[in-house]
């Protein structure tokens, strides 16, 4: 019965000091945002204008830190065909956020290429 407590008491002993120490400090609480990425898809060019502001971007651009990797992409969903398949198209543009201008007139030029899309269908 002796040997069975020191046993046991030995066992209880090495459990509680092989424990690891608390994980709480080690953990690094910053978060970095390496990209962003937007898409919308639409099926008219109402729906384009209403939900594709200029203002929108810029203000997602003034959110973001300096070099990170945007890009921003519509997908615009057509008639049936004829064999039944929806047709879609996609535009998409990829920038980074320390050139703001030349992003901001890429989503622009495919804003505009979008809204053309339906207008000529």
């Amino acid at each position: 019965m002796k040997n069975l407590i020191i046993c046991l008491a030995l066992v209880i002993t090495s459990i509680g000091f092989g424990q690891s120490k608390s994980l709480v400090k080690q953990v690094d609480e910053s978060v970095k945002v390496e990209s962003v990425a937007v898409t919308v898809t639409v099926d008219s060019a109402k729906d384009i204008e209403s939900s594709v502001k200029m203002e929108d971007i810029k203000e997602i651009l003034k959110m973001s830190d300096t070099n990170e990797t945007i890009s921003f992409k519509i997908i615009c969903n057509g008639k049936r065909m004829a064999n039944g398949v929806k047709s879609h198209l996609s535009y998409s543009v990829e920038g980074n956020t320390d050139e703001p201008k030349k992003f901001l007139k890429s989503v622009e030029k495919i804003r505009t290429s979008a809204i053309n899309f339906y207008n000529e269908n």
